[in-house]
């Protein structure tokens, strides 16, 4: 989350909302939140519904959920997605930002 945080400012500019999908509960997730400060939206999905919709691996080999990123477009497409083996293959933002300033009309 500290890349997205970084770099929160250029996805503005991309008129792109980052929103991050947690395994925590609500209340634990607004602590963090606040005391992280995060400038972009957090759901809590303690019960993984969002998670499995949209088919991230969870596994508990792997300490939990596997990070995944999206990109939904303003009409609900899913335009890339990218599931994560370890917490070490996350794409940089760098290569997010590409795909989106591509896509930005």
């Amino acid at each position: 989350m500290a890349q997205l945080r970084r770099n929160y400012h250029q996805f503005v500019q991309l008129q792109t909302e980052i929103v991050v999908v947690s395994p925590e509960d609500a209340e634990s997730l607004h602590r963090y939140w606040r005391t992280a400060a995060l400038p972009f939206i957090g759901v809590p999905d303690p019960d993984h519904t969002v998670s499995r919709l949209y088919g991230q691996e969870t596994s508990l080999f792997k300490l939990g959920r596997m990070p995944a990123q999206m990109l939904i477009d303003r009409s609900g497409i899913l335009r890339f997605v990218f599931y994560s083996h370890s917490m070490a293959d996350i794409p940089p933002a760098r290569e997010v930002l590409s795909l989106l300033a591509a896509w930005s009309p």
